[in-house]
């Protein structure tokens, strides 16, 4: 299905670690019990042990939105850190296994769902940033990303996306070559064609989609200001930091860093806020969340400009993503961090361009000049917490973006075309080992540190009763 902004990029808006987990499985969810006219009595679900899944579906949040979704709650329903619970005291058993079916993708879900009726059968996989696709039901193929309203043997899964899909859309451009070709040296800012292709793929008027973004910026405002304040939660890694780091701004005792120093402040409180399981945009995913709003936002400020100039750049950067994700990815189980932190480094010096009032070229070559010095970045999360090394990751791709964007207003030259740099990036992710690709078990998630800490997660977790018990083969209700 052709990418949006708003479905694929930037978004959705969710609570929890990581887009390809909690929101994805969320949808995954909501699908699935559509499929069961919303009756699960018990669900069977099986991950590949040669997948990403065995080692993160619990820490990163993919049991907590798959339940949410069995549940048919919203992808930022405050409810969702105990879902768990309420999908137990609904009555609904939950079997987690993991088996050897040699599955091509890592992040792949297959659900077996049944009550005193029938029973039916689904895989899906998650495809990074909250995305989705539907590959099987009950053993025929199919391939369905909730962007429309669909019959499957008689039932009605309802789109569970934000944009529904045009089937008979014709898009002006899919790549970034396609648009400088379509502009023609006409000059026509990036946002303007970003809200000119959104309004194509999804029947939007240019009021809706620049409202829809304004609405969006609103939310991550919000969401920093809540964690410069402060947050808490237990079953994490890193406490509140960014209120010491504004104290330490406000009164001059950092180095003058500039707008440098706003953009890591915000980049911080939305991860804390992430990490609280707080209400965040995945942008363009969760784990990458913090580097494209909080530079986008932070320079905005420093230039006084308002938020719908904000709404525009981020705009932008979202038809950059659009260029990524469709030939590649968002998912760093597939890609490495080089998808995360790569692509939301280039959306954003694309954002930060666009800011500035610079050309189209220049904001399509700052996007490249990003991606380019971020190609090979792997990750490697400690205790499978999205949180180190993800929070230096966010600052390195917004530091990255706002000296590509200098560089590209400054004429520097990119030399290599943006779609070629995606597709090198994608070259890379083949030849990336698994153990680098999200799955906790390669870099600095095998240091001594982190496996002592994710000892400790995991004593904390079973002495409060809050895991979801699962192994490779026997049955294990969710307690």
């Amino acid at each position: 299905m052709p990418v949006s902004i708003f479905n694929d990029v930037i978004g959705p808006v969710m609570r929890g670690a990581s887009s390809s987990h909690c929101a994805a499985a969320l949808r995954i969810g909501r699908l699935a019990r559509d499929l069961m006219t919303n009756d699960i009595a018990h669900a069977l679900i099986e991950f590949d042990v040669n997948g990403s899944l065995p080692n993160t579906h619990e820490s990163q949040g993919s049991d907590m939105g798959l339940f949410g979704g069995f549940l048919g709650w919203d992808a930022a329903d405050e409810r969702l850190p105990q879902s768990a619970r309420a999908l137990r005291e609904a009555g609904t058993v939950v079997d987690i296994r993991y088996i050897d079916c040699h599955d091509p993708h890592p992040n792949t879900y297959r659900l077996t769902l049944s009550n005193a009726r029938e029973t039916h059968t689904m895989i899906a996989i998650s495809t990074g940033g909250g995305m989705i696709d539907v590959r099987q039901i009950d053993g025929q193929p199919v391939s369905l990303d909730g962007g429309a309203r669909v019959e499957v043997g008689g039932r009605v899964l309802n789109p569970v996306l934000p944009v529904l899909t045009q089937p008979d859309a014709v898009l002006p451009f899919n790549t970034c070559t396609e648009l400088l070709a379509f502009d023609a040296g006409r000059g026509i800012p990036l946002w303007q064609w970003a809200v000119h292709y959104e309004m194509v793929r999804g029947a939007l008027s240019e009021e809706a989609v620049l409202s829809m973004m304004v609405d969006i910026v609103r939310i991550l405002r919000r969401s920093i200001a809540q964690g410069i304040a402060g947050t808490t939660y237990a079953d994490r890694l890193l406490g509140h930091q960014s209120g010491r780091f504004a104290d330490k701004m406000q009164r001059g005792a950092l180095l003058n860093a500039g707008v440098l120093n706003r953009t890591v402040l915000y980049t911080t409180a939305l991860m804390e806020v992430k990490s609280a399981m707080g209400v965040i945009v995945a942008a363009p995913t969760a784990g990458a969340c913090a580097a494209l709003p909080a530079s986008c936002i932070a320079v905005a400020e420093e230039m006084n400009l308002d938020e719908v100039a904000m709404a525009r750049a981020m705009l932008a950067a979202g038809l950059i993503g659009v260029f990524i994700a469709g030939p590649w990815t968002f998912a760093a189980e597939v890609g490495g961090c080089q998808a995360e932190g790569g692509a939301a480094a280039a959306m954003a010096a694309a954002a930060l361009v666009t800011l500035a009032d610079g050309t189209l070229a220049q904001a399509t070559g700052a996007a490249s000049m990003a991606l380019q010095s971020m190609l090979g970045l792997i990750c490697d999360p400690v205790a499978a917490r999205v949180e180190i090394p993800c929070l230096g990751k966010n600052v390195l791709a917004a530091s990255n973006a706002v000296s590509c964007a200098n560089m590209a207003l400054a004429g520097f030259d990119a030399m290599i075309p943006f779609d070629e740099v995606v597709d090198a990036a994608r070259r890379v992710a083949a030849r990336m080992p698994r153990e680098h690709r999200c799955t906790a078990l390669g870099g600095l998630a095998t240091t001594p540190t982190a496996l002592r800490l994710g000892a400790e997660l995991a004593a904390r977790r079973a002495a409060t009763g809050s895991c979801v018990t699962a192994a490779s083969s026997g049955t294990h209700p969710i307690d």
